[in-house]
Parts: C-alpha cells; sequence; structure tokens
C-alpha cells in the first residue's frame, strides 16, 4: 500500500509540474466590426455569457509543453479538449504556397435563439445553454492552404477533424443536438500579416447531423431501410396520403450554412504558431428534415500554425 500511494504521489507530481497557472490575459475580446459579427455579438450579449454557459477547461499549455506529455500525464486531465496556447506578439508574413496546419477551435460558450415573450410581444435572442457532450467537441488537426494574392490573406479548409456532434441544454431541459464544424470553409483576411489584430471571416458548410444510413425508430432512412411508418398505415392512406407524416417518412440530408470570424491575438514567429478568439453560428440538426433547425451561436479559441 504505501508503494502504490508513492506512485500515485509521484504520478500527480509529474503531471502538475507541466500545468501552469491559466493565464486570463492570454486571450482578449474579439472585435465586432463585421455586420454579421455586430448582430451575432449583439445578441450574445444581451444572453449574457453567464459561468452555467461556458465550459471551465483545464490550464492551458503551449504546444511544446503538450508534447512533452505522456499519455498518462494527459489522461482525464481534459487537456486533450483543449488547444494549445499561444504565447508573443509577433508578426508573420505568409509566402506564398503556405499553409495554415494543426489548426484548433475550441468553442467555450454555447447559446441557442430563442423566441422570448415579453410584455405579448415575442422577440429573438440567444439563450445560454449547457453542452452536455463529453469533451470530445474540439476540432483538432485542420488544415488548408494560404492564399496571399490582393494584397490579404485568405485560407481555405481542406482537411483534418473538421467536425464533432454537440449537444446543448437550454435552461428549460430541452436538448438541441448540433454538429459543429468549419467544412469547406474560406475565410478571408484583412491583411497580408499575421499579427495582433488581424481579422479573417467567412462562410463554411454543415452536413447534416446525421447520415443517410441513419435509421429512426420505425426503421425509416434516407438510403435505406422502409420508407413509410409499417405500424401507422392507416395514417398513410387515402385521399390525403401520408401528408402528416410526409417529411418523418422521407429523410434528406440536410447541407447548411454558417458564418465565423476570428482575431488573431498572439503570435509565436519563431514556432511559426498564431493563437486568438472566434465567433461562430450555424444551424443545428434538422433530424433530416423534419425538424425545424434552431441557430447555434459558440464562441472560444483556435490555434494553428503556419507552415512555409
Amino acid at each position: 500500500m504505501k508503494i502504490a500511494a508513492a506512485s500515485l504521489l509521484a504520478l500527480f507530481g509529474s503531471a502538475s509540474a507541466f500545468a501552469p497557472a491559466f493565464n486570463t490575459k492570454s486571450t482578449s475580446a474579439l472585435s465586432m466590426n463585421a455586420d454579421d459579427i455586430k448582430k451575432f455579438g449583439a445578441a450574445a450579449a444581451a444572453a449574457g455569457f453567464v459561468a452555467a454557459g461556458v465550459v471551465q477547461p483545464a490550464a492551458a499549455l503551449t504546444k511544446s509543453q503538450i508534447q512533452e506529455l505522456t499519455y498518462l500525464q494527459v489522461k482525464g486531465t481534459g487537456l486533450a479538449n483543449r488547444c494549445a496556447e499561444v504565447i508573443g506578439d509577433d508578426t508573420i508574413t505568409p509566402k506564398s504556397g503556405a499553409r495554415l496546419v494543426d489548426m484548433c477551435i475550441e468553442p467555450k460558450a454555447f447559446a441557442v435563439e430563442e423566441e422570448i415573450g415579453k410584455g405579448g410581444r415575442t422577440e429573438k435572442k440567444f439563450v445560454n445553454s449547457k453542452v452536455m457532450t463529453r469533451q470530445t467537441y474540439t476540432l483538432e488537426g485542420i488544415e488548408g492552404s494560404l492564399d496571399t494574392k490582393g494584397g490579404s490573406i485568405s485560407f481555405k479548409e481542406e482537411e483534418g477533424i473538421d467536425y464533432a456532434a454537440c449537444t446543448v441544454q437550454l435552461p428549460g431541459g430541452e436538448r438541441v443536438p448540433f454538429l459543429f464544424t468549419v467544412k469547406d470553409l474560406v475565410a478571408k483576411g484583412s491583411g497580408n500579416v499575421f499579427k495582433p489584430g488581424f481579422q479573417m471571416g467567412g462562410e463554411f458548410n454543415t452536413p447534416s447531423y446525421r447520415t443517410g444510413l441513419f435509421l429512426d425508430p420505425k426503421g425509416r432512412g434516407g438510403t435505406t431501410g422502409y420508407d413509410m411508418a409499417v405500424a401507422l398505415p392507416g395514417l398513410q392512406s387515402g385521399e390525403e396520403g401520408d401528408d402528416e407524416l410526409f417529411k418523418e417518412n422521407n429523410k434528406v440530408f440536410d447541407v447548411t450554412k454558417g458564418k465565423i470570424e476570428m482575431e488573431v491575438n498572439k503570435v509565436n514567429a519563431e514556432e511559426s504558431e498564431i493563437g486568438g478568439v472566434y465567433v461562430a453560428t450555424q444551424l443545428s440538426d434538422t433530424d433530416m428534415g423534419s425538424k425545424v433547425p434552431k441557430k447555434i451561436l459558440t464562441k472560444g479559441i483556435f490555434y494553428a500554425k503556419v507552415q512555409q
């Protein structure tokens, strides 16, 4: 027992040696200059991202510190769901043929747009929500090409772990699933140099939360399964046919659009790293066409490496 206790103390001691105090000054507030960000940011501010809707992460580490850790030092700490921290206020000028690699996008806060009734009127506001998914929602290993033509940087996402199935819960208990993603992102920047204050943003595609092979509880699917609810033939016959269950019977693979705005606030020229904050909006799951999607707002941090 004494040997086991000593081993545990040694393990925890070695792990804590790599965990510096969390530096809250490493990120700055995102400047809301674009029209879309003004709209979404104002709604987010009205919603008030309080602690209940903000994920409390493990202490941030730099990329080199993370690479020095062993599996046991990372296991159970939440570090695998964290983006690396960047230290520095340098500048990086991408050359022709440069790429952004090892991009990581980590949401810190989630909100869902809802209709709020007040004084006999209803208005749409973003409501704080609690993430119900385990710590597997961070996007990692994203990479793509950089284009510097026209005097401004543009980024085109090409590959990586660029989607993650997530579920958030509203204060009333309703759960909203969505596919957190930046697939096919084309982001245009505000200059030709990565430096603190540099902004870029654009649109991306949000694929369906479920694929065509998914079968619902009645065995209906997009590419396989029944084409009707076999147990409810009375609702799918007669003059009106299957109007009542048309959307549930006819599954579709919805691809919707999302928007993201990113601002760089840390640059390390020696390691060719950039880091900053982002705000993004996208639509939630439609249950393969049978439900009206909700608008999801996420805010968080990102990390990337410039490969020259």
